[in-house]
């Protein structure tokens, strides 16, 4: 398939373009400093800003799904939405929070006591974009919260799966490594099972 990556140079962002490349996916790797991402086959690297909606929905366009990994206070939901819905992407998946997630039915772990406070408006406009893309009717979008802890690790393959409750391990632990999001992320493009949903991933 034909993908484009906007903010390819970030944590997640690089992990994902290389994923996707490695399985032989045609990948449009966009970034503010494309100069930063990484030579390798299969991306190509373009500038593209966040802000500028006419021009991401150029960059979009041709492609079979857009994947957008892309701090939430840095970028406006509104014309990322709007980019790919002009571009008529075939899929359009947002690399999301863990902060929207349910920690019990009906409360969000970004309002719980012990939140962290530096994360706060990052975490409340992730659900902002989401609740966004829920009264969307045009666009085929997905949503990948990754679990409260999202680091760098190894890439194993082995994960769970969950809708919009937070996961966690048995020793109390929530994360998942950026290399293991990719993977979740790539399944899901080439077998979609969340088509217009949110869903996350965990160890």
């Amino acid at each position: 398939m034909k993908i484009a990556v906007v903010g390819a140079s970030g944590n997640a962002g690089s992990r994902i373009v290389t994923e996707l490349a490695s399985r032989g996916h045609t990948i449009t790797a966009i970034a503010r400093h494309p100069e930063k991402i990484a030579s390798q086959p299969n991306v190509t690297a373009k500038q593209g800003d966040v802000q500028d909606q006419v021009g991401l929905a150029a960059l979009f366009a041709g492609h079979d799904a857009a994947i957008s990994s892309v701090h939430f206070l840095d970028s406006d939901p509104v014309r990322l939405i709007g980019a790919a819905r002009d571009s008529k992407v075939g899929r359009y998946l947002v690399v999301g929070g863990a902060g929207s997630l349910e920690v019990a039915p009906g409360v969000r772990l970004v309002t719980t006591p012990n939140f962290p406070v530096v994360y706060k408006a990052e975490a409340e406009k992730g659900g902002a974009f989401l609740d966004l893309l829920r009264q969307e009717k045009e666009l085929n979008w997905t949503f990948l919260s990754p679990s409260a802890l999202f680091t760098a690790g190894e890439r194993t393959g082995k994960f769970r799966l969950g809708t919009d409750q937070l996961l966690t391990a048995s020793d109390g632990k929530s994360w998942i490594s950026f290399e293991d999001f990719a993977v979740a992320l790539a399944d899901e493009i080439e077998r979609p099972a969340h088509l217009r949903q949110r869903f996350t991933v965990g160890y």
